[in-house]
């Protein structure tokens, strides 16, 4: 399969990070093995980037991704294998798993994502069955999609503190269901193994505990091969009690946003960047592109109009806004036929199984693309995203999508000691970034 046309703006200090990057490819990789055997490893991850020339930083981890049916087909075997390995922790003897979407009957392209995923885990050696928590599903409902797969919703069955469907008993439950409305009773106090977590969704999650972790994981990274922390990592802190309809919270927001805009610029003139430095306000938890704007200025948020607050207050399945993260923005700079793109990376396990661009072509270079109207071009990850070439230039497409997957990988990291110390009860707030 040939590789999407790729146009990123290369210029200064990316070019030198990913040169570092592939220099150290032994030692990147003898680390993180050496963290995967400290850490547990997340079922399953996707992670959104933003390339922008002159940084490469993870902008949002998921751990529920519901794109594997945008991911190279010819590419199954290696999500198939990294499943294999997933499942094995979990249930080393199992045959049986239950798949637990989300509540999207209507949205064909999530369902396809389910069919998908299910095709993975049976191609794995499984059984699986989908297990609804749609009331309505009452009896066993085939639903056929436009890509010719098709999915069979069972009703839940919970039993001896055992979830299953009808003559189904299987070894764990699997998750692709968020919890953004919170965990309901029949998912309480399995004696089943729950892949992942109940504290994975984002009933509890924070995006600002995560980037806490994540801080951590590129301090350290940074350290190991010499390299500024601040070209993998954007700044952020988070504010609690907003309500954007009633203006409160609004002052906590703007002052974060004009502290992160100020630290950016001391960046942006070391590094010789001219854009302008914008900032990202978006909701805490949640996932789909809901609640979020570009900031450029602190006194924006004051401006805001009655439909920009209404945008802001809720997120997906109408849940209130009353956390926001202020992230930096990272420009993206790669665009696929003159249309803006980022690369979204998939893992299962450990392991980078492959990836997407989501495309917008109606969003600019400063703007979130998970928004109405984007499509997806599949990248042609296997060989380029592990095996790059130490030969090559610096900015050959294998050399930026092992950086990617790279980069992927840290973020994955952060995860793992996010859920950690979620499970530990040690969460707290993210403070304000250093100057």
């Amino acid at each position: 399969m040939p590789v999407p046309h790729l146009s990123t703006a290369l210029r200064g200090p990316i070019l030198d990070l990913e040169n570092r990057i592939i220099t150290a490819m032994p030692s990147i990789e003898h680390w993180l093995r050496s963290k995967w055997r400290e850490h547990t490893v997340p079922f399953y991850c996707s992670v959104d980037l933003r390339n922008s020339g002159f940084k490469l930083a993870p902008v949002d981890t998921n751990l529920f991704p519901g794109g594997f049916n945008n991911l190279n087909p010819e590419f199954m075997p290696l999500c198939v294998q990294a499943m294999m390995n997933a499942i094995e922790k979990i249930c080393p003897d199992t045959q049986s798993v239950l798949l637990v979407p989300e509540n999207h009957t209507r949205n064909t392209f999530y369902l396809q994502n389910i069919a998908t995923l299910q095709s993975i885990m049976q191609q794995a050696g499984l059984n699986v069955r989908i297990g609804s928590l749609l009331p309505e599903i009452t009896a066993a409902t085939t639903i056929d999609l436009p890509d010719g797969q098709a999915i069979t919703l069972e009703p839940l069955i919970r039993k001896n503190n055992q979830l299953g469907v009808k003559n189904f008993e299987p070894c764990a439950v699997i998750l692709n269901n968020d919890l953004s409305t919170g965990i309901p009773d029949i998912l309480q106090n399995l004696s089943q193994a729950i892949i992942p977590p109940l504290h994975a969704g984002w009933a509890t999650r924070r995006k600002s505990v995560h980037f806490s972790a994540y801080d951590q994981v590129a301090q350290e990274f940074a350290e190991l091969i010499g390299i500024d922390p601040w070209l993998i990592n954007p700044r952020f802190t988070s504010c609690g009690e907003i309500n954007f309809r009633e203006k409160q919270g609004e002052d906590c927001v703007a002052s974060a946003v004009n502290r992160i805009i100020a630290v950016i610029q001391k960046k942006y003139q070391e590094y010789g960047v001219k854009e302008d430095p914008f900032v990202i306000v978006k909701a805490d938890s949640g996932t789909y592109g809901m609640g979020i704007m570009t900031v450029k200025d602190g006194a924006d948020i004051y401006k805001l109009n009655r439909k920009q607050r209404n945008k802001m207050a809720v997120v997906k399945e109408g849940m209130q806004v009353s956390n926001v993260l202020v992230q930096e923005g990272v420009y993206t700079f790669e665009n696929i036929n003159q249309a803006v793109a980022e690369p979204v990376i998939y893992m299962i396990d450990r392991y980078v199984v492959g990836g997407f661009y989501r495309v917008h072509t109606g969003r600019g270079i400063d703007e979130n693309l998970n928004a109405p109207g984007m499509h997806f071009v599949p990248l042609a990850f296997e060989a380029s995203c592990l095996l790059p070439k130490n030969s090559a230039q610096t900015h050959s497409i294998p050399n930026r999508f092992y950086a990617y997957g790279v980069v992927a990988r840290l973020a994955l990291l952060a995860a793992a000691l996010e859920l950690e110390q979620e499970q530990a009860g040690l969460n707290t707030p993210a403070p304000l970034p250093a100057d």
